[in-house]
């Protein structure tokens, strides 16, 4: 059960519900905040058998916005029912919710500093401040790239505020790794910003989820399972809400299944207002990931476009796309990797889109 208090509730109202909840043997009260665009909302939730507690005990309580019975067991990221419910949070200066779309575009795995370089000159020029950078990468084959790991990590931080950008997302496959970073950034006079990204591999590596969840500093990027279902994916996903952490994004990064051949994956992007609706976390859509090939369609657009667009005409709140200035020498994902000539282009693309999208809105409203 969750009681949502209005904005502008006072302590002593929150201490009113709290005092209510414990009357209740075998419930545990526990309080969230959770910061929306517009406003801060306090929620209470109410753990433990809740069958036997009355709504009608909060209803009248001043303050109280209303009174949820929570049916789905991802119950911190879940809307549970509610329009109103608060969406996104701000990192280091960006702004995630569900008003404007971020292209992370970038290396899938860093290989060079001059292809760095060259990666974020590009995004500079582009007018972006977002990023992906992979430092450690984990592969089907023990004898693929594993990724550069830790070594990499300074002078990737110090390129990324030499040329302003704010937020690299960045995978994550052991604990370890998460103070190897902390401790990167905190060398460099943390120059940039760190969004911690759970692979589709680790989806349900619970012990590396707890760990994310438990540092309150950097957001996560949570990539769908891509051999499970959407809500063991979300139910996995509430580990890291769990444990204290509640700034997430939701990836769809399409599912692993020979129906999607000849892509490397079945989109998925028909979930994005799926989960828009059964969760409070924007979603982001990894269409590099999903199509895994840079070939173009009969238009002249490329196929991963058409597959952004996918996305993004439904709401997505985030992009993550694979650039390399050389796709043919990349030591990861090269053949879907798309050239850094094209960013101009995908910027824009994915921009009408968006336009588009909220114009769809307004007119069916």
């Amino acid at each position: 059960m969750i009681v949502t208090l209005d904005s502008g509730a006072s302590e002593q109202e929150l201490e009113a519900v709290l005092s209510v909840a414990a009357r209740f043997a075998g419930v545990t009260p526990t309080k969230y905040v959770f910061e929306g665009a517009a406003s801060t909302v306090v929620e209470v939730h109410l753990i433990g058998d809740t069958a036997k507690v009355p709504e009608s005990a909060f209803d009248e309580l001043p303050s109280v916005r209303h009174v949820v019975r929570v049916s789905q067991k991802f119950r911190l990221i879940g809307r549970h029912g509610r329009a109103d419910a608060p969406v996104g949070f701000e990192y280091n200066g960006v702004r995630f919710d569900e008003g404007e779309v971020h292209l992370f575009a970038g290396l899938c795995a860093v290989d060079t500093p001059a292809h760095v370089e060259q990666t974020m000159a590009a995004l500079r020029d582009a007018g972006l401040t977002t990023t992906r950078m992979g430092v450690y990468k984990p592969r089907t084959s023990p004898y693929d790239f594993q990724g550069l790991g830790q070594e990499c990590l300074p002078w990737v931080f110090e390129l990324a505020g030499e040329y302003g950008i704010k937020l690299v997302a960045m995978e994550v496959c052991d604990a370890r790794h998460i103070d190897e970073i902390q401790a990167a950034l905190d060398s460099a006079g943390n120059p940039t910003g760190v969004m911690l990204q759970i692979g589709t591999r680790n989806t349900q590596n619970f012990e590396l989820l707890k760990a994310v969840g438990r540092q309150r500093v950097m957001p996560v990027l949570f990539k769908r399972g891509m051999g499970i279902t959407l809500q063991d994916s979300l139910n996995a996903c509430e580990y890291v809400a769990s444990e204290g952490q509640p700034n997430i994004i939701f990836c769809l990064r399409g599912v692993k299944t020979h129906l999607g051949d000849p892509h490397r994956n079945l989109v998925d992007f028909a979930h994005v207002p799926v989960v828009r609706l059964l969760t409070r976390l924007p979603v982001c859509i990894d269409p590099s990931h999903s199509v895994g090939r840079a070939a173009v369609a009969p238009d002249g657009v490329p196929e991963i476009l058409h597959a952004i667009a996918q996305g993004v005409i439904t709401g997505a709140s985030m992009v993550l796309l694979d650039v390399h200035p050389d796709p043919a020498t990349a030591l990861c994902d090269g053949p879907q990797a798309l050239s850094l000539e094209q960013l101009p282009r995908v910027l824009s693309y994915v921009e009408r889109v968006r336009r588009t999208y909220e114009d769809l809105v307004a007119a069916y409203h």
